[in-house]
């Protein structure tokens, strides 16, 4: 059964965690390589909201009962497989993902110009996937 006050729970944090990076992200490049220290909090804004959503994968495959996952791949494949993350959704996951892996295990080789687009030319995609969450779960409510 899945666990519906933790879904949302996670959906209300990765709102918050959305609305701050919205509020430090300047609009230029320039401005973004200004500060160091502002570049990490905002790096680390766009890691958690990431992290905030494999959880909410993760709460759908255990509390759905479809199957363990091996890693964080199979939450996303399965969710797919299952019809509640279109094709399309799951490969922007999959880029995401890729990005929290580089932010978390090779600091050394972020590229800034990357996260700078994503935190401002791809934040509908969490917007985006929070609805078809929201989707599922009223589908799957009990």
């Amino acid at each position: 059964m899945l666990d519906r006050e933790r879904i949302l729970a996670k959906l209300d944090e990765l709102d918050g965690y959305l609305g701050e990076l919205r509020q430090v992200v300047p609009e230029s490049y320039g401005r973004y390589m200004e500060s160091v220290e502002k570049r990490r909090a905002r790096e680390r804004l766009l890691q958690i909201s990431i992290e905030c959503v494999m959880d909410m994968c993760a709460l759908f495959v255990s509390g759905l009962r479809l199957g363990l996952p091996a890693e964080e791949d199979d939450l996303i494949e399965k969710l797919e497989q299952a019809g509640l993350l279109s094709l399309e959704m799951g490969k922007t996951l999959r880029t995401m993902k890729g990005v929290r892996n580089i932010l978390v295990h090779e600091y050394g080789r972020i590229d800034n110009a990357i996260v700078f687009g994503m935190a401002t030319r791809r934040l509908q995609d969490f917007d985006a996937l929070k609805a078809e969450m929201l989707k599922a779960l009223h589908k799957h409510a009990s």
